[in-house]
């Protein structure tokens, strides 16, 4: 596990509850492409299911942290992509079960007008920094 610091708010800047807004550490960096709900043999999950997507793509996030040697704790960047910032409950409580709120990594969500398959209705991308 990589050693991180998390700023929530920064003098001069309001805190926010879903997200820190500075994080910082030393280590070795781990880009993670941007994930969508699909199960390991390429097939969506939870179709117009929020709740189901998001707990996929947090799934996939997850594997593609264990394959670098990284877990959550060390994520210090998220970004969200959905088609309707409705769906960021959803995201907020698959999210929920992987990291807890006092390692909150920095965020952002972005909300779209379509991704690369109607069907799917979010995409999250990380970025991690794990021990050298």
């Amino acid at each position: 596990m990589s050693s991180l610091t998390r700023i929530p708010a920064p003098d001069g800047v309001a805190a926010a509850p879903q997200y820190s807004h500075v994080v910082l550490g030393t280590g070795r960096f781990v880009a993670i492409a941007g994930q969508l709900p699909l199960d390991e043999q390429g097939r969506l999950v939870g179709e117009g299911d929020p709740t189901a997507q998001a707990r996929q793509v947090f799934e996939n996030v997850r594997r593609c942290l264990a394959a670098a040697g990284a877990t959550f704790d060390d994520v210090v960047k998220l970004t969200f992509f959905v088609t309707d910032m409705a769906q960021m409950p959803a995201l907020r409580a698959a999210r929920a079960e992987h990291i807890p709120d006092d390692r909150l990594p920095a965020a952002s969500a972005v909300q779209v007008a379509a991704l690369v398959r109607p069907e799917f209705l979010m995409e999250v991308e990380a970025f991690a920094v794990v021990a050298p």
